[in-house]
């Protein structure tokens, strides 16, 4: 007993300087970086919107009760249809009678599953592409980089468009299905440009002695990559990241807005501003303001806090801004 008793007072002072050191990280974040810390703001009312829709946890399907969004995104009050702002429904009804805050509130959470899955895919295609290109360099770097190029040349919502489809014929029409397919695609299509990135960085970090030296004193080349290469590129990719969860939401809105992306009834930002919203657009504004403001904040939040967290994680930055 006594010695937990000492275990436990000695871990309860080493958490509350892990605490207080990541407070005060957050505060000099905060202070330095106040538009970035604006954006995370954005950022984490959209997690909340997406964690707390209704019971079950980052999933497309209803559970028992709804938690903060005031209904279901699919429930229908036709008496209620084409409503105005009002205390029943703050953001005002679609045309068939669906509280516009509720599925905006539950569009964040299409949002998170696809945008998130989408970047972290990109991620790992465009890292393992990107430092192995850059550190073995010479024809391999050659031949990688045409087919990048080629990669990139293609329009990439002609990529997207095709790409979903394609992916829904061989994996079949369910929701899950589509939904897997549109993050298929669109990871794909993000991880091109995204190599380059990464790439430019290893070719940077292979020319630093250590590297050298870790070379000659016998360490195998795959060992440098993990050990060497791939930890100084890590700040270059968690930025990359947060800048294109901003184009991956966008990019998934462009293409449920054209009918290719998440099928109905799930609420999608970029579906709620689809045709039928437009033909209402001149009648009830509401339509597409609240949900096109949602994608608005949304991105803008993604965009300055990865401007901030690049200028926080790059040392040649920190002195100049």
């Amino acid at each position: 007993m006594d010695d937990i008793l000492v275990i436990s007072s000695q871990a309860l002072p080493e958490e509350r300087r892990l605490f207080s050191s990541t407070l005060h990280v957050v505060r000099r974040f905060v202070r330095r970086k106040p538009l970035g810390a604006l954006g995370a703001s954005f950022i984490i009312l959209m997690f909340i919107c997406a964690l707390f829709a209704d019971r079950q946890v980052i999933t497309l399907r209803q559970s028992t009760a709804p938690l903060v969004a005031p209904h279901y995104f699919d429930d229908q009050h036709l008496r209620d249809r084409l409503q105005g702002p009002s205390l029943a429904h703050p953001l005002g009804t679609d045309g068939n009678g669906r509280d516009q805050l509720s599925r905006i509130i539950y569009g964040a959470r299409v949002s998170v599953i696809v945008g998130f899955s989408a970047v972290l895919l990109a991620m790992v295609v465009a890292t393992t592409i990107g430092v192995f290109s850059g550190y073995v360099g010479g024809t391999f770097d050659i031949i990688v980089q045409r087919f990048v190029d080629a990669w990139i040349a293609f329009p990439a919502i002609v990529i997207l468009i095709s790409g979903v489809q394609v992916a829904k014929a061989y994996l079949g029409n369910s929701p899950e299905a589509q939904t897997f397919a549109v993050i298929l695609v669109l990871g794909i299509v993000l991880a091109a440009g995204a190599s380059r990135v990464i790439r430019s960085s290893s070719i940077a970090v292979k020319s630093n002695l250590y590297v050298d030296a870790a070379r000659t004193i016998g360490a195998t080349e795959l060992r440098i990559v993990l050990r060497y290469i791939l930890p100084n590129v890590m700040a270059v990719i968690i930025v990359l990241a947060t800048l294109q969860l901003g184009a991956a939401i966008l990019a998934e809105a462009t293409i449920s807005f054209l009918g290719f992306g998440i099928p109905p009834p799930f609420p999608s930002w970029g579906r709620m501003l689809g045709p039928d919203a437009l033909l209402l657009v001149r009648r009830d504004s509401w339509l597409v303001f609240f949900p096109g403001l949602a994608i608005f904040v949304v991105v803008f939040g993604f965009n300055v806090f990865g401007d901030a967290l690049r200028d926080v994680l790059d040392p040649r930055l920190r002195g100049g801004r």
